[in-house]
């Protein structure tokens, strides 16, 4: 678990430091094209943190890191990173108010309430499907192989 908490709060850091300086300190604003990075550098820091998480949970395990084991530690982190980012992004809102929620689309015909739920929903969900499909190539890769002869049952 502890490892989980770690990759995924490392996940969730990258996302508060772009937020930080793009957002707040340069003043960047929603249609700028530095903008069409920050995903780029989440899915990448999302990978990372994935196959470093894997790497350490096998190294735990001596090297016998089977795929469901490296698939549950990918989503671990997967998770971790979902709700330490969502936290962080209902805290935003708290402390500085509607100013990232208005860049949202649609933002200024609906209801706060409702553009928030979205955005949320999107982020949390979106980090799970994406944990799990990286998840699941990187253990692919990572994880110890049977032998052909063998019988077990995966």
């Amino acid at each position: 678990m502890k490892i989980a908490i770690k990759y995924g709060l490392l996940i969730t850091a990258v996302v508060i430091a772009w937020v930080v300086i793009i957002r707040f300190l340069l003043d960047v604003g929603p249609e700028a094209r530095v903008n069409l990075l920050g995903p780029i550098l989440f899915n990448l820091t999302a990978i990372v943190a994935i196959l470093q998480g894997m790497r350490a949970r096998k190294e735990e395990l001596d090297g016998d890191l089977g795929f469901k084991e490296g698939l549950t530690m990918g989503m671990g982190i997967s998770l971790v990173y979902a709700l330490s980012a969502c936290l962080f992004f209902m805290v935003e809102f708290l402390v500085t108010g509607p100013k990232l929620l208005l860049s949202e689309a649609g933002a200024a015909s609906q209801p706060m309430w409702k553009v928030a739920t979205f955005a949320y929903a999107g982020l949390f969900f979106g980090s799970l499907i994406f944990g799990l499909i990286y998840s699941t190539i990187i253990a692919f890769f990572i994880a110890r192989r049977l032998p052909r002869q063998s019988s077990e049952i995966i």
